[in-house]
């Protein structure tokens, strides 16, 4: 099966199948605290459900539709992390930046008021 067969195959039958969490483009991009931990219990999803597919599919490896989904929600996790951190800064120390942003806001424990 080829690589545009495989994403058509993929297309027809994902969307309609197993919806786990919203697509993250819908997700608006300001910088309200709702929307932050929005995004984070998202990317929360989404990494969730690419381990379980992945640990799924290490027991079903022909697996069509779990790997078209598996493939899905890879990306669109790439897709919310970016996003997220392009706005709040980076969610691990493997994220490239020129700054350690971080340190610039107030640590979780210390609140909003510094």
């Amino acid at each position: 099966m080829s690589v545009e067969n495989e994403e058509r195959s993929c297309n027809n039958t994902v969307e309609a199948e197993m919806p786990i969490a919203q697509n993250s483009s819908e997700i608006p991009c300001d910088c309200r605290k709702d929307t932050r931990e929005k995004m984070l219990n998202d990317i929360k999803c989404f990494e969730f459900a690419v381990i379980e597919l992945a640990l799924y599919l290490d027991t079903h490896p022909k697996d069509e539709k779990a790997l078209c989904l598996h493939n899905k929600y890879c990306k669109e996790l790439k897709e919310l992390k970016d996003r997220y951190q392009k706005i709040y800064g980076p969610l691990t120390i493997t994220y490239p930046c020129n700054k350690w942003r971080w340190i610039e806001e107030p640590w979780p424990w210390e609140g909003e008021n510094r």
